[in-house]
């Protein structure tokens, strides 16, 4: 190779590996920013509600709201990968670093490119990674959130609900809290009926969980019609229930580890329940690379422009837009494939096909006219 061809491309190799640099430092940088305000907002409201139970330890709470705090973090990582490309390409411009990239002869989509790439590999790692230790990190916040608030019964209509038939009758379950993927169930209250469909008791419980042909609870309180309240200390209720049909009635998708989703999606087809919300959780965690890539693209189209040329806040505010529209987007695609109106598949690949598209032709256009 001839030195007149070497060092451009050595140069282009340093300025990729700079670039790329710049953005990971921005898109991380925003995603602990963000982590920070989450776990504050998470920890107050915490605090708020523990606030009438004696003897709480402060510490405890934090442990709680730092294991709840991740699965919102996943859902905002779309939005620190936009505000971090944003704040790395305007920090490049202000500081005249792109009108030299320019002035050596390298195109926008070559210092676009760095940061696609880091993004596709970002978002592989969250979904291969990241969306697992959260799973499990969640899971072990709704433990501790179950023995802060084990007596707190179930607001109206909030919770899990499950529906059984027995030869005892009919009983609907009510369960304010679901730890384990439906292990232990806290929260509980319970309608009963006769065979002939007449009301017979409601029961509140502390806890259930499922064992062989039976529901244990306990901290038990019966009501019914013609006795006061009794109280109990174990209870249990007969049940034709598996743990596998528990397992995908009170887990919900966002829950599931990426790895877990396919024996998840193939049991609920087994047992003949709706699949939808955990296909469409796993084509989401798939195409999450790519969308992560399609927002650094719609922050470029924004975020090119060079400081002189004015217009910055017109610029941020435009991504921030279309950040939002995308967003809004993905959740009516979402609700209508929940509601089946929908393919999963679709669902999940139309915010990324829109918002890339979108920014590929922006940036097209502002970079070839």
């Amino acid at each position: 190779m001839h030195l007149h061809e070497a060092i451009p491309r050595m140069v282009t190799t340093i300025l990729a590996r700079y670039f790329a640099a710049r953005f990971v430092i921005a898109a991380l940088g925003t995603f602990g920013a963000i982590f920070f305000l989450v776990i504050t907002v998470d920890y107050i409201e915490l605090m708020r509600r523990a606030s009438s139970l004696p003897n709480v330890p402060v510490l405890f709470v934090a442990q709680t709201a730092f294991f709840r705090v991740p699965l919102t973090l996943e859902k905002l990582m779309p939005f620190c990968i936009l505000i971090g490309a944003m704040v790395s390409f305007l920090a490049l411009s202000r500081r005249l670093e792109l009108v030299i990239a320019r002035a050596a002869g390298i195109s926008a989509w070559q210092f676009t490119t760095p940061a696609l790439v880091s993004a596709l590999l970002l978002g592989i790692l969250a979904t291969t990674v990241y969306n697992p230790v959260t799973a499990e990190m969640l899971e072990r916040g709704k433990r501790m959130e179950a023995k802060l608030f084990t007596d707190s019964a179930p607001q109206d209509g909030a919770g899990f609900w499950l529906n059984q038939s027995t030869s005892e009758g009919q009983s609907i379950i009510n369960a304010a809290r679901s730890v384990g993927q439906g292990a232990l169930l806290t929260g509980i209250t319970v309608y009963r009926y006769d065979p002939s469909g007449t009301f017979k008791e409601r029961i509140e419980a502390n806890e259930a969980t499922l064992e062989p042909g039976r529901w244990v609870f306990k901290g038990v309180r019966r009501y019914n019609l013609d006795n006061p309240m009794v109280e109990e200390a174990t209870a249990t209720l007969a049940t034709t229930l598996v743990m596998a049909q528990i397992r995908n009635s009170f887990a919900t998708p966002e829950t599931v580890s990426f790895w877990q989703l396919p024996d998840y999606i193939q049991s609920s087809q087994n047992s003949g329940q709706t699949m939808a919300g955990y296909r469409l959780q796993y084509e989401k965690l798939i195409a999450r690379p790519f969308l992560l890539a399609a927002m650094v693209l719609l922050a470029a189209a924004v975020s090119l422009r060079f400081f002189r040329f004015g217009g910055v806040q017109k610029m941020v505010l435009s991504g921030v837009a279309a950040g939002f529209l995308l967003y809004v987007l993905s959740k009516v695609t979402e609700d209508l494939s929940k509601a089946e109106l929908m393919h999963p598949l679709a669902a999940a690949w139309l915010p990324v096909c829109v918002g890339g598209l979108s920014g590929f032709l922006a940036l097209l256009y502002q970079e070839d006219g």
